[in-house]
């Protein structure tokens, strides 16, 4: 159903129905409920995933795509990337927090594919909302950049972000969003152990 009424969505920029809010708001809820009191690592994506099983807070199913890869970074993945009876979600959560993990992105919503050509405007629109959020808010030792459209801007997080530590793939961002991202999850944790968090 068109959204006639041009509102505007705080957390991406885009046009927001009442879905598109009530969407925002619930993976915000998922999210808080585990952020860490002391964040020692931001795994910091482009866009929220579209689906549940990708967003790696959400507490039903199984881990798929992005969730998959940031249990993984966190060495708490199960064998087959997959929820089992004997690991369920909120023990996969609860792991990631006490690790220090928390994993956010610029834009707090999926994009609408409407809206997927804009992708890079609107991570560039949204950026000095996420800065903002990181400095004041979050406040991580430091941040990895999980999206090859997060790249541009490594230089801006480094000059607005003092205090952390931005966490790349040599001058890249890691490309979770590719095809087979086994090799850059590897080079991320080599990266994250030789790279400790900063004690403050």
């Amino acid at each position: 159903m068109e959204n006639k009424s041009g509102i505007v969505c705080d957390g991406c920029g885009q046009t927001a129905s009442p879905e598109h809010t009530a969407r925002r708001l619930q993976l915000l809820e998922w999210a808080t409920r585990f952020r860490p009191v002391h964040i020692g690592t931001l795994l910091l994506g482009a866009a929220a995933p579209a689906t549940d099983a990708a967003f790696f807070y959400s507490p039903e199913g199984t881990c798929a795509g992005e969730a998959a890869f940031l249990a993984e970074i966190a060495g708490i993945a199960t064998a087959d990337k997959s929820v089992t009876a004997d690991k369920p979600k909120e023990q996969l959560h609860t792991a990631f927090q006490r690790a220090g993990f928390f994993a956010t992105h610029v834009l707090e919503c999926p994009v609408e594919p409407a809206s997927k050509t804009e992708l890079p405007q609107l991570v560039a629109n949204k950026l000095p909302n996420a800065i903002t959020r990181i400095r004041r808010s979050l406040r991580p030792k430091r941040v990895a950049l999980l999206s090859a459209v997060l790249e541009p801007f490594a230089a801006q997080l480094r000059l607005a972000l003092p205090d952390c530590k931005i966490i790349l793939n040599g001058e890249q961002a890691f490309r979770l969003e590719s095809g087979d991202s086994s090799g850059q999850i590897a080079i991320l944790r080599q990266a994250l152990a030789s790279e400790p968090a900063r004690e403050r």
